[in-house]
């Protein structure tokens, strides 16, 4: 299982949930995994960073997942 972190931006499609464990083996498989127990939380997942066991990957779609890994999906900089 993969214990992923939701920030406070995601946790609206959570009803508030900060944390899930999922199975996966790679980044997409996660997301759509995510986007099945939260219906719409995939489309705003896709194209994001992703920090794996505290390692940021900034195009992780086909990264691999880490049995046990811990996974921050990581929001883009808003502002300018």
């Amino acid at each position: 299982m993969v214990r992923v972190h939701l920030g406070m931006e995601l946790r609206r499609f959570t009803d508030g949930v900060a944390e899930v464990e999922v199975e996966a083996t790679t980044v997409r498989k996660l997301i759509s995994k995510l986007d099945e127990l939260y219906p719409g939380i995939g489309e705003h997942l896709e194209g994001t960073a992703v920090a794996i066991n505290g390692e940021v990957i900034a195009d992780p779609i086909y990264e691999t997942v880490p049995e046990a890994a811990e996974v921050h999906f990581v929001p883009a900089p808003v502002g300018g």
